[in-house]
């Protein structure tokens, strides 16, 4: 079984939105922190959003709060992406991720703290 599932990705054109999806296999309602990272070629993934499903608590990276929006249904265990004003530079593999505790400030998007993750969802913005 595939302990998360992506969904959502697409090509756009700068300044258009996209949500995201991710199923887990896992019981969202246990609470441990769900995180989106994001990877581009040749480049390090990067947390972008997380957040605690047992509670609601998120955090985002400097590039992306303000524009990206974490949430989560915990009866579809399933936890969404909401991408508004993209840009060029939001081009990326995106991933999601899952911890086994919650995670709180920096260590949320740290994806050294993640042990399950998907197969990811490819996300191009053109200018």
């Amino acid at each position: 079984q595939v302990p998360l599932v992506e969904s959502g990705g697409g090509s756009v054109q700068a300044g258009a939105s996209l949500k995201l999806s991710c199923l887990a296999s896992r019981d969202t309602s246990s609470g441990y922190s769900m995180a989106w990272f994001r990877q581009a070629p040749g480049k390090e993934r990067e947390g972008v959003a997380s957040i605690f499903t047992g509670g609601d608590a998120t955090h985002y990276s400097d590039s992306v709060r303000g524009r990206f929006t974490i949430s989560q249904d915990n009866a579809k265990n399933t936890v969404y992406l909401q991408m508004n004003s993209l840009k060029p530079e939001d081009t990326a593999m995106y991933y999601c991720g899952s911890a086994r505790q919650w995670l709180g400030g920096t260590r949320a998007t740290d994806f050294r703290n993640f042990y399950l993750w998907g197969q990811g969802t490819q996300v191009t913005v053109s200018s």
